[in-house]
């Protein structure tokens, strides 16, 4: 297993393939999130064609990663009626999007027959899983790179039950 966590640069820069994020919180308080969350909670929508006010550096990492040839989804594991913070995430989806990701949704109900890791994470190329930790309060905890095959294929097994049972961004109707 490797001793220290790659940032993300570092991380999808090594992405030859694949890159998946399976996210299963219904709130994240990630530092970095937490003006963004108060001014949407205050009212603030992104205009999709004002790309200059929302477009960021995680957004230029993804279309570059995107831009190689690597496959970059994102599957998100909901409760339904869906929390305030899964809303705000809804709302910015299309920038995701924007920047080439793919983007599903599952409600938790559907997904109550799937043996899902106990964290999120990022898998590359079917073997590299980086976790993501949080407090109970949502806060990063921090993250953790694997090399394990079984935890990979757990993650794999899981993120593409999610995505085949998950329903695209552009249909999917929050509640």
């Amino acid at each position: 297993m490797p001793s220290s966590v790659p940032t993300f640069p570092e991380l999808l820069g090594a992405a030859q393939s694949t890159a998946i994020h399976l996210e299963m919180r219904d709130a994240y308080a990630v530092d970095y999130e937490q003006g963004p969350f108060a001014d949407w909670r205050a009212g603030l929508r992104h205009d999709p064609e004002d790309r200059p006010s929302w477009w960021r550096p995680w957004l230029d990492l993804i279309h570059g990663t995107v831009s190689r040839g690597v496959v970059v989804r994102r599957a998100r594991v909901v409760s339904e009626p869906v929390s305030e913070y899964t809303r705000f995430l809804y709302d910015g989806t299309f920038t995701n999007i924007a920047a080439g990701e793919q983007v599903r949704w599952l409600s938790r109900r559907r997904a109550s027959d799937i043996a899902l890791p106990g964290n999120d994470f990022w898998l590359i190329d079917g073997r590299l899983i980086r976790w993501n930790h949080f407090t109970g309060e949502g806060a990063s905890a921090g993250g953790e790179i694997s090399e394990d095959p079984a935890a990979a294929r757990l993650c794999a097994d899981a993120f593409e039950t999610v995505w085949e049972r998950g329903t695209p961004h552009d249909h999917y109707k929050i509640n």
